[in-house]
């Protein structure tokens, strides 16, 4: 499933949460599709990116530079019977690649970040964000001074989902504002995405998808002002009545063109042909994946189905990970993430960097995007 509804912006017009668990009928226009290019360098003073650039190029003028590492591959979730599945398989395309790791952020809540998530600089050492490890922080951090949803009922809700949304736009731009060369992206890629999954009270199981795109202004030659825009967000569960319930996934880079896991069942494809035929279990979870009722799969069954999956259609040497969010439990490992192998002079152990006030006359990053 990759159709969703969209909201520019936090303040989710029409978007509704009823106390029978059913989802408001709302007017939101569809979000534009996820763009191609791969971004892998981010570097202070004159730099162009170009799809999948993994050289990193001087400025004429010695400046410090931040690499921007990449969480990239596949997430899938599975709604079941009384819990939620979240699965990853990495895509590695570049050495420093990690894989998109699920993070646990309340009991019933995790989220998954996609895209630009480690920023440091080779030169210092230094670790400017680890955007992952701090988003549990942004979170409680900023949930309480979210804006409020006003005039639909129920509405105000969403204010949670918003509150993470914007603390991660501002957590963003606090390393994005210090780049000032041009940095060349197609229209509509993301920099960074984040994947939210959870059961609300009095509402059920729900799956966001809020994007995030960048844009530069040149203040004068070669001098660019960069602010990352408003998130857009895409809901993607519970979906419209009468809509299949089964299987959802997110891909990055978008580009990369993999098949879902749904489509390649629809395929017939030979991976998850053997898993199936293995025994009639597993023919029964793929089967009922594939008539939209996976709300009757059993929790046990669709865990061993969607791991098998994530093995057999992964990349070699490719990272894996899955978690599930039960409804009465939370939060718990299925396969956790493999220990990671940092860098060893980079500085670790650092609470992320506060923001500074910045000066009167300095371009705002968090001023309203223009229209475009």
């Amino acid at each position: 499933m990759r159709a969703g509804k969209a909201s520019q912006g936090w303040t989710l017009l029409g978007r509704r949460r009823t106390p029978t668990g059913r989802r408001g009928h709302n007017s939101l226009l569809p979000a534009a599709g996820i763009a191609g290019a791969l971004l892998t360098m981010l570097v202070l003073g004159r730099l162009t990116l170009t799809p999948r650039a993994a050289a990193r190029q001087a400025s004429e003028t010695p400046t410090q530079e931040i690499v921007a590492n990449l969480a990239a591959g596949r997430v899938v979730i599975a709604v079941v019977k009384d819990a939620i599945l979240i699965g990853t398989a990495e895509n590695p395309i570049e050495a420093e690649t990690r894989p998109p790791t699920p993070v646990p952020l309340t009991g019933a809540r995790a989220g998954v970040i996609l895209g630009s998530v480690d920023w440091f600089s080779p030169s210092s050492q230094q670790q400017f964000a680890r955007l992952d490890a701090e988003l549990p922080h942004l979170r409680s951090r900023l949930t309480t001074d979210a804006p409020r949803l006003a005039g639909t009922p129920g509405g105000g809700e969403a204010s949670d989902i918003e509150a993470m949304g914007q603390g991660l736009l501002e957590r963003l731009n606090a390393v994005a504002k210090n780049l000032h060369g041009k940095v060349e992206m197609p229209a509509g890629e993301a920099l960074a995405e984040l994947i939210i999954t959870d059961y609300l009270p009095g509402y059920g199981p729900e799956v966001w998808q809020l994007r995030y795109e960048m844009k530069q202004v040149e203040e004068r030659r070669d001098y660019w002002s960069t602010r990352v825009l408003r998130p857009t967000y895409l809901q993607f569960w519970p979906p419209e009545k009468g809509q299949p319930r089964t299987l959802v996934e997110f891909d990055y880079p978008a580009e990369s063109g993999h098949p879902t896991l749904l489509e390649l069942l629809r395929g017939n494809d030979s991976r998850l042909e053997k898993i199936r035929s293995s025994g009639a279990t597993m023919d029964q979870v793929a089967a009922l994946f594939l008539q939209g009722d996976s709300l009757k799969a059993p929790l046990a069954d669709a865990a061993q189905f969607l791991r098998a999956a994530l093995d057999a259609t992964a990349p070699p040497q490719a990272r894996e990970t899955m978690a599930v969010i039960r409804q009465e439990s939370g939060f718990q490992w299925v396969l956790p993430p493999p220990a990671e192998a940092e860098r060893p002079a980079r500085q670790q152990g650092h609470e992320p960097a506060e923001q500074q006030e910045r000066p009167a006359e300095a371009p705002s990053l968090l001023k309203p995007p223009s229209p475009r």
